[in-house]
């Protein structure tokens, strides 16, 4: 295999074998780069130089015996809505093209203290809004598999990156599956950590924001599931105020078979319906699963409605998502939401409600929510984790017009377009830690990927069991457009 499309780990033995050095391998990054991405558009923040640099460093140190960590010396492309000191953070806005930041973001502090080597920022859609990946500022990000379809949102230039061979690892942010439908859409690996596991100051919009924003998370995006935990171990946290009296102590899947597991299989539902592409891949999991000893239940589910948990999550986000909204545009929801009737149920009716919502209303939804960790937490005492779709389909056609105009096609059918957004908010309303693994390619060329599932906190566990299938064969595929 080309060195470009090994694993973060393997690259860093290889460094530490002195197979390859930092700034070889860096360069066989910046070539493809160099080469590819004018077709692809992922990396749109070049940091070759100061890189390059970083590399002859760390090449030095290696020579005299010293390394950084773990990923001494592995190139690393990140998500440009992460604070990298003297780039800007636009989050694909216009108006934001001046928000240069003067330093790294925690997660970025985290990643650089155990080797890697920033050489790039990769594209992201407007206010990381979508599950397509493209802005104003950026132009748009195209699948590798199939550039007339998504790579997905809001991570979208992260997975492209991995997947087309133009870094070793990467970092991304999830609120509504913005880690894991671009992983399933470009075949890697991606993991939503557990709400608040990983601190996320410097992932933020223009200003010194201190809060954790409800439901949203920043997590690892990579080519292996090793790497997801490497990662995920040198980005969970607790804030500096917290790391007075907190420290974590995840358990693991280690001393464990998947022979072990029970397994809950959610391959479909009629809120949400999946194709069948889909769904089959949900079940050649399970499969693989129960081959190897795991119990597996394709009927077991929480004590909670799939209506319920998406009408929670849909009143929790839109809240969230409409909190930083300026004054004036703010002002514009609520004339907006006054036009509805009192009895009006039409979904765009809730989503004016639930952007303006009072906070009693809100407390209201965030009770309910409370409820479903502790059903959550009941039903993860009998089952080890939820198998589930990451959406509904594959990458689909890239599709710019207004989100009032898009409609998604699931074989036969059309559901509105942010339907889909179901699936990421099964597990990301009550906290839930999800990994995601490839599974390989459809009959039109197309990753699909499937949704582990675990109980809060239980990251490593998703992750090594993750890394378990891997080794059965659910693995990373490099692009065939790409793969040279």
């Amino acid at each position: 295999m080309n060195p470009v499309f090994e694993s973060a780990h393997r690259l860093a033995a290889m460094i530490q074998r002195s197979e390859i050095g930092c700034e070889e391998l860096l360069n066989l990054y910046l070539d493809r780069i160099d080469h590819y991405n004018p077709t692809l558009n992922a990396v749109i923040v070049d940091l070759r130089d100061s890189a390059r640099a970083e590399a002859r460093r760390m090449d030095s140190e290696k020579a005299r015996g010293h390394s950084r960590g773990s990923l001494h010396g592995v190139p690393m492309t990140i998500k440009e809505s992460y604070n990298v000191a003297g780039t800007a953070t636009t989050w694909g806005n216009p108006a934001w093209k001046v928000n240069v930041t003067q330093e790294d973001a925690e997660a970025v502090k985290r990643l650089k203290g155990i080797g890697i080597n920033l050489h790039g920022k990769t594209n992201v859609p407007l206010a990381l809004a979508d599950f397509q990946s493209y802005n104003a500022i950026y132009g748009t990000t195209h699948n590798p598999y199939d550039r007339t379809r998504t790579p997905g949102g809001s991570s979208g230039g992260s997975a492209v990156s991995l997947a087309a061979g133009f870094t070793g690892i990467e970092a991304g942010s999830d609120i509504g599956g913005s880690i894991r439908n671009p992983a399933h859409f470009c075949g890697v690996f991606g993991h939503k950590p557990t709400w608040n596991l990983c601190w996320s100051r410097g992932h933020s919009a223009p200003g010194d924001h201190r809060t954790d924003t409800d439901i949203a998370v920043i997590g690892p995006l990579a080519r292996s599931a090793k790497d997801l935990e490497i990662a995920l171990r040198a980005m969970a946290v607790p804030d500096a105020i917290a790391a007075r009296g907190f420290s974590l102590n995840l358990p693991t899947f280690e001393g464990r078979q998947l022979s072990d597991l029970r397994v809950a299989v959610w391959a479909d539902d009629e809120f949400c319906p999946v194709s069948q592409d889909v769904r089959k891949r949900v079940e050649a999991v399970a499969t693989a699963l129960r081959d190897k000893g795991a119990h597996v239940d394709s009927s077991a589910r929480p004590a909670l409605s799939s209506a319920q948990s998406h009408d929670i999550y849909q009143r929790l986000l839109q809240a969230t998502l409409a909190s930083g909204t300026p004054d004036a545009e703010f002002g514009t929801l609520l004339k907006q939401a006054a036009k509805y009737a009192p009895d009006d149920r039409s979904e765009a009716a809730a989503v004016f409600r639930n952007q303006t919502t009072r906070f009693r209303d809100w407390a209201g939804a965030n009770e309910d929510r409370e409820q479903f960790r502790w059903r959550w937490h009941e039903f993860f005492q009998n089952y080890d984790i939820v198998l589930a779709p990451v959406t509904p389909t594959a990458a689909f056609p890239q599709d710019h017009r207004k989100f009032s105009e898009r409609m998604l096609r699931v074989d036969n059918s059309d559901i509105p377009y942010f339907r889909q957004v179901f699936w990421a908010g099964l597990s990301g309303v009550s906290y839930l830690p999800s990994t995601v693994i490839p599974t390989g390619l459809n009959g039109e060329g197309l990753p699909i990927g499937v949704q582990i599932i675990g109980p809060e906190y239980g990251d490593l566990i998703t992750i090594g069991i993750a890394e378990k299938l891997e080794q059965d064969g659910f693995r990373f595929t490099p692009p065939p457009a790409f793969a040279n």
